[in-house]
């Protein structure tokens, strides 16, 4: 579970932060506690199909790949699947449990996706919050979902 925990925080860092560099990318990964290498960092960047896109200010940072509506890396719709614990409604809303420290990374992953029904979507620790405008969107949002872990 550490390459996953490990490779979870690298997508939640370039959703968050403009990096250029592994060497960036280690740092980043050390400052967050992860002990890792340049070589570890570049096995993780290929199986998470990470691209370099260029910058508002003519800089390049990494990046999903996106297409449409959905990432087209598998590794990162893997990475989903295995930090869902649960997916429940509750009115107009869809939670999503995940594993301790994954919420942030499934956050980015959904919010990716565009999804028409959902309004917003806030993320704590564990746990997703999707809201949609009404109870109908907010089943066609979880059907959707754990049609997505299957």
């Amino acid at each position: 579970m550490a390459r996953n925990s490990r490779q979870a925080k690298v997508l939640e860092l370039i959703s968050q932060k403009e990096i250029e560099t592994q060497e960036d990318l280690v740092a980043e990964l050390k400052n967050a506690g992860y002990e890792v290498t340049q070589a570890t960092i570049s096995r993780d960047i290929k199986e998470l199909a990470l691209i370099k896109i260029a910058t508002e200010n003519g800089k390049y940072k990494y990046a999903t790949i996106s297409t449409g509506s959905a990432t087209a890396s598998t590794k990162v719709s893997g990475l989903f699947k295995q930090c869902v614990v649960s997916i429940k409604k509750a009115m107009n809303l869809v939670v999503v449990k995940t594993l301790k420290g994954t919420a942030q990374m499934a956050a980015t992953y959904l919010d990716q996706m565009s999804i028409s029904e959902v309004l917003g979507i806030t993320f704590g620790t564990d746990a997703v919050m999707l809201v949609t405008a009404d109870i109908e969107d907010a089943y066609v949002v979880q059907n959707k979902l754990l049609e997505l872990i299957k």
